[in-house]
């Protein structure tokens, strides 16, 4: 298994997963057809996804979701929260999930979804299975759950949140209501909460941390992998940061 990011961070995010023939959208934040254009970078055709799946309504994750399902006729899993929200528009082909069922199959992936704490209906992220490989995703959570601890104790890759830095968080230009949304419980990562988190999960096979959803305005990448490194120091030769603007490399799961 392999997995790319096609942009993170607060104006989109999409990242594709693949095993075998399968291929995986999970959350689509930017429209359709720049979605293809980023796809097209890594020589993908949108008309090969298997279907998408959906952390929570929030526009930087589903944008571009309703034409993408629509265009190509794919099934797109996600809550009936995040459906009940009524902004994705039509669905032709609607696989309801929540965050405490049994893993799914789909095509050659076992995929796991588990509740996260965010400000958004019923919000979920994923974690994907073969026999060689498992891939954990945490963005978009403003609390680091013992669940979610559970759910990632054991992963050969993981795609991690580090949203913002506290002390730029508050004295950079967003108003004092944003930041304590962006901070509290319901919000997303900090360096220090990202930090903490990897030294509950991280084991000698997690081979890659790929550092997701840097916000441009309130962190920087070097704050980031600062923190990480500081608390894991055995990770920094398996460390990898995701951009807004850029297609990344495939990562190996």
């Amino acid at each position: 298994m392999r997995f790319a990011s096609l942009g993170s961070g607060s104006r989109g995010n999409a990242t594709l997963i693949e095993s075998g023939s399968t291929r995986l959208l999970l959350d689509c934040g930017f429209t359709a057809r720049e979605l293809e254009q980023r796809l097209a970078m890594l020589g993908i055709a949108a008309e090969s996804l298997h279907g998408i799946l959906v952390t929570h309504e929030h526009q930087d994750h589903i944008r571009g979701v309703g034409v993408l399902a629509r265009r190509f006729r794919l099934p797109v899993w996600l809550t009936h929260g995040t459906l009940r929200s009524q902004r994705l528009g039509e669905i032709p082909d609607v696989r309801i999930i929540h965050g405490h069922q049994v893993a799914i199959t789909i095509g050659g992936v076992r995929v796991t979804a588990y509740p996260v704490p965010h400000d958004a209906h019923e919000p979920v992220q994923f974690v994907f299975e073969t026999a060689q490989a498992r891939v954990g995703v945490l963005t978009d959570a403003g609390t680091i759950t013992p669940h979610i601890v559970e759910m990632l104790s054991n992963c050969s890759a993981l795609l991690l949140e580090c949203n913002h830095d506290r002390e730029m968080l508050v004295q950079g230009p967003y108003p004092i209501a944003l930041q304590r949304r962006i901070a509290g419980s319901l919000g997303h990562l900090s360096n220090h909460q990202a930090a903490c988190f990897l030294e509950q999960v991280y084991h000698a096979g997690l081979k890659r941390l790929v550092v997701a959803h840097i916000s441009e305005q309130n962190n920087s990448p070097e704050l980031a992998c600062k923190a990480l490194i500081t608390a894991v120091p055995g990770i920094a030769g398996r460390l990898t940061l995701t951009c807004q603007d850029r297609v990344s490399e495939w990562f190996e799961g």
